[in-house]
């Protein structure tokens, strides 16, 4: 572990710089009113409570930051600071390289290997100027939607630290909801950005599949077709910085699409003229009422704000979890792991090793059938995409559940698989491969966060932050904060 923060120049209470957004940063920089150093120190002191508090960190990061973070200040006060996100701090999920820093992945069997080279988005961060702070808990290879592992434990939820955070880049979003620091990266398998986002109260967004590049080294290579990474804040403009710094090309990743450098209006305005397709529940998915309830409302406000709202529940299979997406997602899996033996993957938690003993039961052609199956899922979101310009659900089905758990069993008095039946919004976005991200809009009668899913056609991520933007002004929840957040 790093030592205790040092004293700060310009002391002020824990966690009020630590709780300002990227763009407030940035302005404070430039206008000399703190500096990045200042900044760091507030950020540690807050990751190290928040770590206390609900286990966000699996590789704190803490020497290195401070002397970037002194690089930056210089920088800043000799009028030569460089990058988008100069002297901004920001987390890494631990399925992603850092050179030099262990990248466990949640798994036993990786605990002492170090990587040698940056994945392309912490390159991306690194020429942007952005500060990493820490490595982020996340489950054994991303494998399911809580960040519970057999090498950090259990991370909790800061607004009841006896539910889950979500996953599994859990304590990404734990950690932004918690006030420690801005920004984080997460990926995003079936769901791993967006139901940590949503139960932690906070913004993501999974951008188009392969807007981001992953390689080298998203290990093991779980969720090859399905994985995105992508950004977790607080704000929307904060996550639209975040994601014009990290999106491009980079030729290592074979799915990494050749697109020019992209920038994100998130200015709040009206949405007139919008085509707003919404569903609540697929037309099959069991929804809680207090989340249903939230979601419509939040509808309702989007056809204030000037959206033309249709009911629309796209045409999607009711069959897809078992027929396609568990298929593609535990072949997968299983192909990930396909080198270790009986004795490592004995190390590994119960419920994986149940999920790979599934995927390699799969044959080659059940997974070609599935393949199949998900090219008819994307051609029903290219039809729907003809009628509406986005879509909007439920981000999650619930709303966090207790901690240590896989996952919700029953939904409103009905029976769903405790893997993956509890976020039906999810996943299938996954197997289309389109941009969604979630807002939160409301919270549940125990006080958690409620979120809202925003779907929208390849490559148009402007669509989404153009429609959260607006919808974020007009619930004005963002400024909320949870009982466990630092400072205050």
């Amino acid at each position: 572990m790093s030592s205790l923060p040092a004293p700060r120049a310009n002391a002020s209470k824990l966690g009020s710089l630590a709780r300002l957004t990227a763009i407030e940063l940035l302005d404070g920089y430039r206008t000399g009113k703190f500096s990045p150093s200042e900044v760091i120190e507030d950020v540690i002191a807050a990751l190290q409570a928040a770590d206390d508090r609900c286990n966000v960190m699996v590789e704190p990061m803490f020497e290195a930051a401070r002397a970037e973070a002194e690089h930056a200040t210089r920088a800043w006060r000799s009028g030569h600071a460089a990058g988008t996100l100069a002297g901004v701090p920001v987390t890494v999920k631990d399925l992603i390289f850092v050179a030099g820093v262990p990248a466990r992945g949640g798994a036993p069997v990786l605990q002492s290997f170090v990587p040698d080279v940056d994945s392309a988005v912490v390159t991306s961060l690194r020429n942007a100027g952005a500060v990493i702070t820490c490595k982020t808990t996340t489950c054994e290879s991303g494998y399911k939607l809580t960040a519970d592992s057999p090498v950090s434990g259990i991370t909790r939820n800061p607004w009841n630290p006896a539910r889950t955070s979500g996953g599994s880049s859990g304590g990404a979003a734990a950690a932004v909801a918690s006030g420690c620091g801005p920004l984080a990266v997460g990926t995003d398998g079936v769901g791993s950005i967006r139901v940590p986002a949503s139960f932690c109260g906070v913004f993501g967004i999974k951008p188009t599949f392969g807007l981001v590049p992953r390689a080298p080294g998203f290990f093991p290579p779980s969720w090859a077709s399905l994985a995105h990474t992508g950004p977790i804040a607080r704000t929307v403009a904060d996550a639209a910085l975040l994601l014009e710094a990290i999106a491009g090309h980079d030729i290592r990743d074979a799915a990494s699409l050749p697109v020019a450098a992209r920038r994100f209006d998130a200015t709040p305005g009206s949405l007139k003229g919008l085509r707003i397709a919404f569903t609540p529940d697929f037309g099959y998915a069991p929804v809680m009422p207090d989340v249903r309830q939230a979601f419509l409302a939040a509808v309702d406000v989007l056809k204030q704000l000037g959206a033309a709202t249709t009911h629309d529940d796209v045409g999607i299979d009711p069959d897809v979890l078992e027929r396609t997406a568990r298929t593609i997602a535990y072949t997968e899996q299983a192909g990930a792991v396909v080198t270790r033996d009986a004795q490592q993957m004995s190390l590994s938690d119960p419920e994986y090793q149940d999920v790979i003993a599934k995927g390699r039961r799969y044959t080659g052609a059940d997974y070609i059938d599935a393949m199949h199956r998900r090219t008819q899922l994307r051609g029903q979101f290219v039809k729907l995409f003809q009628r509406a310009d986005v879509l909007v659900t439920p981000t999650v089905a619930v709303t966090a559940f207790p901690a240590g758990t896989l996952g919700a069993d029953r939904i409103d008095g009905h029976a769903v698989d405790r893997h993956l039946g509890w976020s039906p919004f999810s996943w299938p976005i996954n197997l289309a491969g389109a941009p969604a991200a979630t807002l939160p809009c409301g919270f549940d009668r125990d006080g958690l966060p409620i979120g809202l899913q925003i779907v929208a056609p390849w490559l148009e991520e402007g669509r989404i932050f153009r429609v959260a933007a607006a919808l974020e002004q007009a619930l004005g929840l963002s400024g909320r904060w949870p009982d466990l957040a630092v400072g205050g």
